[in-house]
């Protein structure tokens, strides 16, 4: 869409104001660089959408696209002009950490969203040993109750049957708990003590949980104010 206006705001709508291109971006911000990882992501965005939408990005200089060695498909990455926007995104997300977090409904707490950026949130450096298993246990959930999280070296993949191999470490709680534990809401101590989560395992794990499971990068930012009349 063409706003006919010199104004910059209005030139940066003309390209991040279609449906889906800023979490298009944020996707790649985060790390995904093939099709299959950035409609993970996603969810909900059709094939051909998001393939228009990374066609039109490489012809306005946000991505580059470089096949994949030995391999069908390609690799996507942000060139400078897209990693430029990534104080843009976090604005973004403050914004509606302040202003539309009471918009939230339960249908927007997608399991396989949470434990995709779950599963990003690794960080395996910090986990003893070359192998580890991490197991979810959604209390709330009447199908797919059970995630695992096997990190193998610097992978991690997702896992939503029984792996066959010892667990590490447990989490027994709620979608939504563990969206406000991951997203800085609650802190997790304060889950544990009210009983909201359960976390059991080898105790040099379990005891630092931040450090190898890193929280969300909103997890310090600012939230809405408590309205007046709630308070008191």
């Amino acid at each position: 869409m063409k706003y006919g206006q010199f104004c910059p705001i209005a030139k940066a709508t003309e390209i991040l104001g279609e449906r889906w291109s800023v979490l298009i971006i944020r996707e790649l911000l985060m790390g995904g660089r093939r099709f299959n990882e950035l409609q993970r992501g996603l969810g909900d965005i059709s094939p051909a959408l998001l393939t228009a939408r990374l066609k039109s990005f490489e012809a306005e200089g946000l991505v580059v696209r470089r096949r994949i060695s030995g391999q069908r498909g390609y690799e996507y990455f942000p060139t400078p002009a897209c990693e430029a926007l990534l104080p843009v995104v976090i604005a973004m997300g403050e914004w509606g950490l302040c202003w539309q977090r009471d918009k939230l409904t339960q249908d927007d707490f997608d399991i396989e969203f949470l434990m995709y950026y779950l599963e990003r949130s690794i960080d395996p450096s910090q986990l003893p040993g070359d192998h580890s298993v991490i197991q979810f246990k959604f209390k709330d959930l009447n199908d797919q109750a059970d995630w695992w999280l096997l990190v193998d070296g610097e992978k991690v993949d997702i896992c939503i049957t029984p792996p066959g191999r010892d667990v590490d470490v447990y989490f027994t709680t709620t979608t939504r708990t563990m969206h406000d534990v991951w997203m800085g809401d609650r802190s997790y101590r304060d889950a544990m003590l009210t009983g909201d989560l359960v976390v059991e395992g080898e105790v040099a794990l379990t005891r630092r949980i931040s450090t190898w499971l890193r929280p969300s990068v909103f997890a310090d930012s600012k939230r809405a104010p408590i309205p007046e009349q709630l308070v008191g």
